[in-house]
């Protein structure tokens, strides 16, 4: 059996792709460095995280991008020979207008290289590329209205792609509506039967998302519905363990079985926030008589658990708690940054801007994928101003964050604060009553349990105390908050020099056990 989800943790918005025995999935990153998750499969059933496309500045500049901007919903495919990967980097979402220019880049291997990206259109976001049987291939992307009386949502639009000349050819035309669902978004095209297939997302991505499916004999439509649509969702049905079901992409076996990752949410208990953000899930589909895709079983609801296929098992070792800091597990937000080093005694960080700074932090970060967990670090770092501080933080983006830091004050010396940021608004949860230690070395603690966060500190490694009161871990949240936010927690070592000085801070380890 598969046990869903298959990539926990903030992995939003899967495309799959499949070469000879190989699944590959590429999930959206948005603000955070390197871009586009790749994790690879030789069963559906185990994954191994093991590149990122867009892996040097020359191929994805994020400084300055808001919250939940940079790279949306990107989608890998395979032809003649070379992987292919559409994405969007999006400038600002918030506004009426949006800025999304979309991209394509090809490598000959998944590990790259991968050429310099060419920019096709910014007419909306959620790009793919359809490689027809005739060795034709078409540009598909959402196109957002921006007009007052007119829904943002404008339709799919397909357009033919010219590789030789890196760009679009003819006119766009819109082939497909969408449903009475609404929000019609992330277009993938399949050919079968001498039908082509359209799946889209619909209904937002919060709890109304769905799975929706159309089909036509011709590729420019019209695109009739399907019988049961939405082929997939969880709206309307909180009993289920998986919520947010949607934005899908198709695959088929070597043994000609079919599935079809999705994305998913898990809330905290008794909540509607989901603070480990949209994760990736998979589930089995099956063609029948009338050439239609369905759900294997029945129903549209998204299953925890579901029949692996004819394949060998090989699963992949378990991760150690303790990664190395070069790990390709571990991220920074808006791009490298020379004030991330990475050695082989550990982890240093040149002081730079604030956690809610959209240009140059000092910060490495690790997906939190479980409700339960605990994260440890051993932190060296001796700061002359309260304008200095470094530590270790449960962070969602610039908005949302608790961050437990040492830092000195002018009376008590060197000292532990905590500061916490509610949708921007922040608060020190130990008000005046700081923590005064006695020396820059100590060991730092964040223990997640559903909904509570508490903080502990250590001078030996071994006896912990607590740091503060519990924290409501639950504002790490895609659902908290005026601000969008499609991204997911992590646990997050960084440090700050507002004086400009550049003072370093040295993390020893960063050990996640969930």
């Amino acid at each position: 059996m598969i046990t869903n989800p298959i990539l926990p943790g903030f992995n939003p918005d899967p495309s799959i792709c499949r070469v000879g025995g190989d699944y590959y999935i590429a999930t959206s990153t948005f603000e955070w460095f390197p871009g586009v998750q790749i994790h690879h499969s030789k069963d559906l059933v185990h994954w191994e995280l093991i590149a990122h496309t867009l892996n040097e500045k020359r191929l994805l500049d994020l400084q300055g991008v808001p919250s939940s901007g940079g790279v949306w919903a990107p989608a890998l495919s395979h032809a003649d020979g070379q992987f292919y990967l559409c994405y969007t980097v999006v400038h600002q979402h918030e506004a009426a207008t949006k800025d999304t220019p979309n991209f394509l880049t090809t490598a000959p291997s998944i590990d790259g290289p991968w050429s310099d990206p060419v920019f096709i259109n910014s007419s909306g976001f959620d790009p793919s590329l359809f490689h027809d049987i005739d060795g034709k291939k078409y540009w598909l992307n959402m196109v957002w209205d921006h007009r007052p009386d007119k829904h943002p949502f404008y339709g799919i639009i397909l357009q033919e792609y010219d590789p030789q000349s890196k760009s679009l050819t003819g006119k766009p035309d819109l082939i497909f509506k969408g449903s009475s669902l609404g929000l019609t978004e992330g277009p993938h095209l399949y050919q079968r039967n001498g039908f082509y297939y359209l799946l889209t997302a619909e209904g937002g991505t919060e709890y109304e998302h769905a799975v929706s499916l159309a089909r036509s004999p011709d590729l420019l439509g019209p695109y009739e519905l399907h019988p049961q649509n939405p082929i997939l969702t969880s709206s309307g049905k909180p009993e289920l363990a998986l919520q947010k079901a949607g934005h899908a992409s198709l695959v088929e076996t070597q043994g000609g079985e079919w599935y079809m990752p999705h994305l998913c949410g898990r809330p905290l208990p008794g909540t509607k926030r989901c603070n480990l953000g949209r994760e990736t899930a998979i589930q089995k589909v099956e063609w029948r008589a009338d050439d239609w895709l369905y759900l294997a079983g029945g129903g549209n609801d998204p299953k925890p658990k579901v029949p692996a296929p004819q394949l060998e098992l090989q699963p992949f070792p378990k991760l150690p708690e303790r990664l190395p800091f070069d790990s390709p597990h571990y991220a920074t937000p808006r791009g490298p940054s020379s004030s991330v080093v990475r050695g082989s005694n550990g982890l240093t960080l040149t002081g730079h801007e604030s956690l809610e700074s959209n240009f140059e932090q000092a910060m490495l970060a690790r997906r939190l994928t479980q409700h339960r967990a605990t994260a440890t670090t051993k932190i060296s770092f001796h700061p002359q101003s309260f304008q200095q501080m470094a530590g270790i933080a449960a962070y969602y983006n610039t908005f949302l964050f608790h961050y437990l830091h040492l830092s000195h004050d002018e009376e008590q010396g060197l000292c532990l604060q905590i500061h916490s940021c509610d949708d921007g608004k922040s608060s020190f949860p130990l008000g005046p009553e700081i923590i005064p230690v006695s020396k820059g070395e100590l060991f730092l603690r964040a223990t997640f349990e559903d909904l509570s966060l508490q903080f502990f500190f250590s001078e030996d490694g071994e006896t912990f105390q607590k740091a503060g009161p519990a924290l409501d871990a639950s504002i790490l949240s895609d659902d908290h908050g005026e601000h969008w936010g499609f991204t997911g927690t992590f646990v997050a070592l960084a440090c700050q020099d507002l004086t400009g000085s550049g003072l370093p801070a040295h993390f020893s380890f960063l050990e996640l056990s969930c």
